[in-house]
């Protein structure tokens, strides 16, 4: 039973531990969560991540303010009204939009650090799923933002999306037409991406995050070795004064502060982005307005999704669909696919070393050739680069298995 003192000050840390207990909170998530030595400045990604949501979320705070989701007003609040009508207005949105681009930078990173190191091995599956639970949820994030311009792109690019939902030759025409509240985007469809964009996603990212790294207290994060420790033993050397001979840090304040290094290094990046450099996260397309009456000569998504767009385009309807499906679910099942016992860095894994280079390689070829027109000799560079896609992932299980014990 737990002991309560009456003199303590309202609200005082002690008040406040007798009755949450957050000294033990801070302990179990802090000052006694202990981190491999043996890590490098990729580690720090997760919270550059975290960083650039809470940029996200403020900055979508204040367009908030002046943003009015009409039809016929959406285009005009954004392009007029925030950026030359409300101070420094400009400066919120282009924060916004290099930080909307700039996060999957960063998710990429994140992802094959996780996949060169095998951070998603020996107990760590849920790590790796809670991550791409997060990568869908933030590319659906990202999609619902992408409409609210109401621009040509934005209009277009929705268009094509949603018609996907079609199913090809299965003709759910009904459930598009469900998702848009109408035949063709319009009113509705713009309110309900609203709502998903600025409420329901950035709920769900929210509990993702703390669910993610609630994943991570207890297999502890992975190594540049792969090596495994006792994490108690060595928090106790560390604990004892032995700091040189301990494997392990405390994650506050000593990891946390590299933490803090490198995102100050990443914001210096990042607003040299915003301040110089932010038309790269704008398409001009997207500066005319929505006309459902004029088709865009080209049509395509933003670039963190043309690799999965020219997985889809070179097939016809339902292979393509078929090939679009198994790009999106497939990193899911990384953690099964990989059969071999090691975890260690991919350039000690034999064969699994060309496998990360050559998938690695491939998205890069498959995003470039999705923002091009689909005609020769693209096409054809395309549909290779999507045919090695889903053949590195067949082969994956096989070459897996055959690798030698480390």
């Amino acid at each position: 039973m737990a002991h309560f003192d009456e003199n303590a000050r309202p609200f005082s840390n002690k008040w406040l531990d007798e009755r949450i207990g957050i000294n033990t909170l801070k302990r179990v998530l802090s000052t006694e969560y202990w981190i491999p030595k043996n890590i490098n400045f990729l580690w720090a990604m997760g919270m550059v991540l975290a960083a650039t949501f809470g940029m996200l979320l403020i900055s979508g705070i204040f367009l908030l303010m002046y943003y009015i989701p009409d039809t016929k007003q959406a285009f005009d609040s954004v392009n007029y009204t925030i950026m030359s009508q409300v101070g420094y207005g400009w400066l919120w949105r282009h924060i916004h939009g290099v930080g909307a681009s700039v996060v999957f930078l960063i998710i990429y990173i994140h992802m094959f650090t996780g996949i060169y190191y095998g951070s998603y091995k020996r107990g760590r599956e849920l790590i790796w799923l809670s991550g791409m639970l997060l990568f869908v949820v933030f590319s659906a994030e990202a999609f619902s933002g992408y409409m609210l311009p109401w621009g040509q792109m934005s209009y277009w690019a929705g268009m094509v999306i949603t018609n996907l939902f079609s199913g090809g030759s299965l003709h759910a025409n009904g459930l598009v037409e469900w998702i848009r509240g109408d035949y063709i985007p319009g009113q509705a469809y713009l309110g309900r991406f609203f709502m998903l964009h600025v409420l329901l996603l950035p709920l769900v990212i929210i509990g993702l995050i703390v669910f993610h790294f609630g994943t991570l207290r207890l297999p502890h994060v992975n190594n540049k070795d792969g090596e495994e420790f006792d994490f108690a033993a060595e928090a106790e050397k560390y604990k004892a004064g032995n700091k040189k001979e301990s494997k392990v840090i405390p994650f506050n304040p000593v990891f946390l502060s590299k933490d803090v290094f490198v995102m100050g290094i990443y914001f210096i990046f990042f607003f040299y982005l915003v301040f110089y450099h932010f038309e790269f996260a704008m398409d001009p397309v997207n500066f005319d307005p929505a006309n459902g009456l004029k088709t865009p000569t080209h049509i395509y998504p933003e670039w963190y999704f043309l690799w999965s767009y020219e997985i889809l385009r070179p097939f016809p309807t339902d292979p393509g669909l078929i090939a679009f499906a198994f790009a999106q679910v497939i990193f899911f099942a990384l953690p099964f696919l990989d059969r071999s016992p090691n975890v260690a860095p991919a350039n000690r894994r034999g064969i699994f070393k060309f496998w990360f280079w050559a998938l690695l390689v491939d998205m890069i070829i498959l995003t470039f050739m999705g923002k091009v027109p689909p005609v020769q000799p693209w096409s054809n560079i395309g549909l290779v680069a999507a045919v090695t896609f889903i053949a590195l992932w067949i082969l994956l299980p096989i070459i897996t298995k055959l690798e030698k014990k480390l």
